[in-house]
């Protein structure tokens, strides 16, 4: 099979735009990821100064034991909404990046089914094992694609809820921990 110089410059060209959508998309993410971490920076400095605020106002050790709890269960909740961002952020860029490889991989799919379409018109006569051969070894890739993708999107879905149930747990733990003891 030779290609013409004007399908190699297709080729390149649609990888380049391949190559400039996923790029942008990975920037969008690090943008993303450093306005999160920014707001997450601000926030921190805020509470600290707040809570050092108020433990210099303590008079005695029960008001500071108080004062200790108090800030136990906001700051595990705000760690597992942090937590809870960089899963959802990753889980959207990795979503994106999957939809880009699907349309990649179909349009492959489309321009190897057309090739293959053409050497069938084209092959000789006594090839048909050959081109069933093909036909079939294509029709092994695709599913074996399309078994490995529900695989991901099963792994992602448990690992989904593996972090709700952990951010669930964290909460009441932190929750019961947040409650001083008389």
């Amino acid at each position: 099979m030779n290609l013409t110089p004007e399908q190699m410059a297709a080729a390149q060209k649609a990888n380049l735009e391949t190559l400039s959508g996923l790029t942008n998309q990975a920037l969008q993410s690090i943008e993303k990821l450093v306005e999160l971490n920014m707001h997450i920076a601000k926030q921190s400095l805020s509470d600290s100064m707040s809570n050092a605020r108020k433990a210099m106002e303590v008079k005695d050790i029960q008001q500071l034991l108080t004062h200790q709890a108090e800030t136990v269960k906001p700051m595990a909740e705000k760690m597992m909404a942090y937590s809870r961002h960089l899963y959802e952020l990753a889980h959207e860029t990795q979503a994106s990046f999957t939809k880009s490889a699907e349309k990649e991989f179909q349009a492959s799919q489309q321009k190897i089914n057309s090739l293959v379409e053409g050497w069938t018109k084209n092959a000789p006569a006594g090839s048909e094992a050959a081109v069933q051969a093909m036909k079939q070894a294509i029709a092994s890739a695709n599913h074996v694609f399309e078994t490995s993708q529900k695989a991901v999107k099963h792994a992602v879905e448990i690992a989904q809820n593996n972090l709700s149930n952990a951010t669930d747990n964290a909460i009441k733990a932190a929750s019961s921990m947040s409650k001083p003891k008389k």
